[in-house]
């Protein structure tokens, strides 16, 4: 019973895993089927992208006859998640205690955007959890406003934090035989994937961070930028032609700086007690940085990367979204795929990225709104066409 991303990414993941997913949907449908639209008339990509390799049925659970067959389901299933609002599906009258009573195996996992407090009533949005977990106010240039990642970590984070749970939960099953109540809230997934910017909360207690290019350190962590705040500094240096997209990431480890300062054309820095260690480097990141600039900004990223690698110098180019839905690699892995759909013809989506060396993912098309009601309601509740029929003209389904 989900929609829109946090969701559905969670039981897409689990249909990838081979679960039978059933998306039980309004008889309008997940709202992102109509958003987004690229193509009239058909199913977006925002929804496409979020629901392969599911099943789709329309149910008003709101009607009387509804509800008894959403009853059914629970009682035939072994997990379900809905991320309604807060209340809604107790509000539909199946509470966890009433839930429990129908299926005491059953896994109930519910996506919030937050958890008990304060909080709990407010509408949550991707960004929202970004801004209220953590990433907004580390995320961005030390004097620029806060910026949003465009990583989804409040939905799909949320999502990869909830099939971690569930998949627990169904281990536990086993041993107990008991289904448990599952709740993963947006703001608390994003928080745990902050987790470093909450280190260096407590490091700042203990004077400036070093690993950050900043001047200055309030009472608070900063934003720092490309910097990665971690042990071995890293930043993003101009490429040619100087598009938007021509960096390339480098990590300086110490092992690197003499090869590094060598390919830049500065091997006197090689001994200089001034650049040769760590902690010499660490007071001038950004002189470093400069430095490794003014040569990476003569060439194109792919021949940096190339040299950088020649020398084991950890580095990535900054990929485009249009390099990334080109790239053999990705698609040679199964992680760029190209997926027919009965509407709209064929979509490039993402593959799944857990490869298991059993059970191998291929990734079907997602359903078209009812498009199993009556392999469902038919051929697994046993319902006959006489009802089938009634349950559409009384817009049950």
């Amino acid at each position: 019973m989900t929609h829109v991303q946090s969701g559905p990414s969670a039981t897409q993941l689990l249909a990838w895993l081979g679960a039978d997913v059933i998306k039980l949907e309004a008889t309008s449908g997940d709202i992102t089927r109509k958003q987004l639209r690229d193509v009239p008339d058909v199913d977006s990509l925002y929804f496409t992208m979020l629901n392969c390799n599911k099943r789709s049925i329309t149910l008003n659970t709101k009607s009387d006859r509804g509800k008894e067959l959403l009853t059914e389901l629970i009682r035939r299933s072994d997990v379900l998640v809905e991320n309604f609002g807060p209340g809604a599906v107790d509000r539909m009258g199946f509470t966890w205690d009433r839930i429990k009573q129908i299926n005491p195996r059953l896994v109930y996992a519910s996506i919030k955007g937050f958890g008990e407090g304060p909080y709990t009533s407010f509408k949550a949005y991707e960004v929202v959890a970004q801004a209220m977990g953590g990433s907004m106010s580390t995320t961005g240039f030390e004097e620029g406003p806060p910026l949003a990642t465009g990583a989804q970590i409040g939905d799909s984070g949320t999502g990869v934090h909830t099939v971690a749970a569930i998949l627990a939960a169904l281990l536990q099953r086993e041993r107990t035989g008991k289904g448990q109540r599952v709740n993963v809230a947006m703001q608390h997934s994003v928080l745990n994937l902050c987790r470093v910017k909450l280190r260096d909360q407590q490091r700042l207690a203990h004077g400036p961070l070093g690993e950050y290019p900043n001047e200055d350190f309030g009472d608070e962590v900063p934003r720092s930028g490309n910097a990665s705040g971690g042990g071995q500094p890293g930043w993003a240096v101009k490429c040619a032609p100087g598009g938007p997209n021509d960096y390339v990431y480098v990590i300086v480890q110490p092992v690197g700086w003499e090869p590094l300062t060598k390919l830049i054309g500065r091997p006197e820095l090689a001994d200089d007690p001034d650049w040769n260690t760590p902690e010499a480097r660490l007071p001038k990141l950004n002189k470093m940085f400069q430095l490794i600039e003014e040569w990476s900004s003569t060439l194109p990223k792919w021949e940096v990367l190339g040299a950088l690698n020649a020398h084991n110098i950890p580095c990535g180019p900054i990929l485009s979204t249009k390099e990334i839905v080109e790239d053999e690699s990705l698609a040679a892995n199964g992680m760029i795929v190209e997926v027919d759909h009965p509407e709209r013809g064929s979509f490039t989506t993402v593959g799944s990225p857990m490869k298991l060396s059993d059970s191998p993912v291929e990734i079907t098309s997602s359903p078209l709104l009812g498009e199993h009601n009556e392999e469902v309601y038919l051929g697994e509740l046993g319902l006959n066409e006489e009802e089938l029929a009634l349950l559409k003209t009384n817009g049950v389904i």
